[in-house]
């Protein structure tokens, strides 16, 4: 669930940054007095994210704005569905417009991109994951925008899991040496957090499951690798790390990635690669 105290700085920003010191097109040509109502209609099929986004934008504008969503978030609507009605001055609701919709097309077309590659892997075990590369300051947004559509989030940032990358094993020497330095620094702050590897090769795969890690990345590697790294961890006594396949996934490849028995697909092209989805707002 979204928080209105975090996202309320986000919104103000993107407030800030269209309106300025004025709506002057707006100001020149509507009346102070006038009242209106809208509906803002789906252009296109999609899943629905950000109605309540939407309607913190109209408010921040515009006290008086009363906002109706007519559906749900993660709902699948139709070119022409309602989703929502809104009402009041109107220089509010044309003031707010565009951001709300921004915020809206955006969230909705990631919450559709991902229930396209939830519905890719269905019948599996497999789950959609995000990743970080999303919209700078957006993050929030976007990661709810894939739970939405049925994925789900990775760690937040860098603060609340270890992802030991190449550069980070590189850095430090080697997967072993990086490995009982997190050990050792959990220990020293008190604090224990999810510890993820990536690995590259069956061989540093081989390494992690001697050491030990909560989950194990297997970045780009062929479906053999996949299948050979799901054996390796199904063999493991006691307790087996999931395993995260990553690197380049498309709608094309993730089916029969999944096949081969991980645990995780990470898709980088649902927050970084998105195509927003057709929303408008027209005056009645």
């Amino acid at each position: 669930m979204l928080k209105r105290e975090d996202i309320m700085p986000v919104i103000e920003r993107a407030l800030i940054e269209d309106v300025g010191d004025g709506d002057i097109t707006t100001k020149w040509t509507v009346p102070l007095t006038k009242q209106a109502k809208a509906k803002i209609i789906a252009r296109a099929d999609g899943v629905i994210a950000g109605l309540d986004v939407a309607q913190w934008v109209f408010e921040a504008v515009e006290e008086a704005i009363v906002f109706e969503a007519q559906v749900e978030d993660g709902e699948h609507v139709a070119d022409g569905d309602i989703l929502a009605e809104v009402s009041g001055p109107a220089r509010g609701l044309l003031t707010g417009e565009r951001v709300a919709l921004n915020f809206l097309q955006r969230m909705s077309g990631i919450a559709t991109m991902t229930a396209q590659f939830v519905g890719a892997v269905k019948g599996t075990q497999t789950r959609i994951l995000d990743t970080r590369k999303t919209a700078p300051g957006l993050r929030l947004l976007d990661k709810y925008a894939v739970s939405t559509g049925g994925g789900v989030n990775h760690r937040v940032g860098l603060f609340d899991m270890v992802l030991m990358k190449e550069n980070h094993i590189e850095a430090a020497d080697g997967i072993g040496p990086a490995l009982l330095s997190v050990w050792k620094g959990m220990d020293f702050e008190g604090r224990e957090v999810p510890v993820e590897v990536e690995v590259e090769t069956l061989s540093e795969l081989d390494e992690v499951l001697v050491l030990g890690a909560d989950r194990v990345m297997l970045d780009n590697m062929s479906l053999d690798e996949m299948r050979e790294a799901v054996e390796k961890v199904r063999q493991l006594k006691g307790k087996k790390p999931e395993l995260e396949a990553s690197g380049n996934v498309s709608l094309d490849s993730v089916r029969a990635i999944a096949e081969t028995g991980v645990d995780l697909i990470s898709v980088g092209a649902l927050t970084h690669s998105v195509k927003a989805l057709d929303i408008s707002m027209l005056f009645r």
